[in-house]
């Protein structure tokens, strides 16, 4: 069942939950685009192949905002806007340590190690990596627990991920980057919460956001929606 926050006929925005592939990998599991299609042949009675362009990807366990291409104009304009970091994306993440300082610019080079699927960050300049930057603040506590609103500035795989961890704030059930026991679901306690970007076509500004996952791990922060 696809969450779908905004559509027209060029764009399709939907709450992806955790545990979904956005894009097919070797598992050959259902993704999220595979759902997208099926949910546009049935709504429009469409014959034959149906278009969907994935823009960007969330991780697996990671759950929020995605934004789908309809078609083959909005993909590429829309793959140009993230190019060019032309949107505004927010993050929300539960952690379990209280970040020293509260807010700040968190700067990593980022090198992937796609044999293990693990990222690692280093604090100075690394010729195997990619400049990563990204914003966070914490904007509540509760139970011992943190929440930090995050703003990547760059788009690299787990950047979020390993640069908390870096901070000593490893994401709540995110055992690959520190985290000491995971959440029932498997998920880990980041959400892609809102989404900014100018629309391929109108030219206008949409911004959507996302509902924070059912799960017991969000409940103390679910008032703040």
């Amino acid at each position: 069942m696809l969450n779908v926050l905004f559509e027209d006929n060029h764009v399709l925005v939907v709450n992806k939950p955790a545990g979904l592939l956005v894009h097919g990998d070797e598992t050959g599991d259902t993704t999220l685009a595979d759902l997208a299609r099926e949910y546009i042949r049935h709504k429009y009675n469409k014959p034959g192949n149906v278009f969907v362009g994935v823009v960007h990807r969330l991780d697996r366990p990671v759950s929020g905002v995605v934004l789908l291409a309809k078609t083959s104009k909005a993909l590429a304009r829309l793959n140009e806007l993230f190019r060019n970091k032309k949107t505004q994306k927010t993050y929300w993440a539960i952690v379990q340590q209280r970040p020293q300082p509260e807010q700040g610019t968190l700067v990593h080079w980022l090198v992937k190690d796609a044999a293990r699927n693990v990222t690692k960050a280093y604090a100075k300049e690394n010729p195997q990596g990619q400049r990563s930057e990204l914003h966070y603040q914490l904007i509540s506590t509760q139970q011992d627990k943190y929440l930090l609103e995050v703003n990547p500035i760059t788009g690299r795989p787990h950047q979020i991920r390993v640069q908390l961890a870096s901070l000593r704030c490893p994401i709540l059930g995110d055992l690959k980057y520190g985290a000491p026991a995971p959440l029932p679901d498997k998920s880990i306690a980041l959400h892609a919460r809102r989404l900014q970007f100018e629309h391929p076509t109108l030219k206008t500004t949409v911004t959507v956001s996302a509902p924070l996952p059912t799960i017991a791990a969000w409940a103390p922060f679910r008032q703040l929606q």
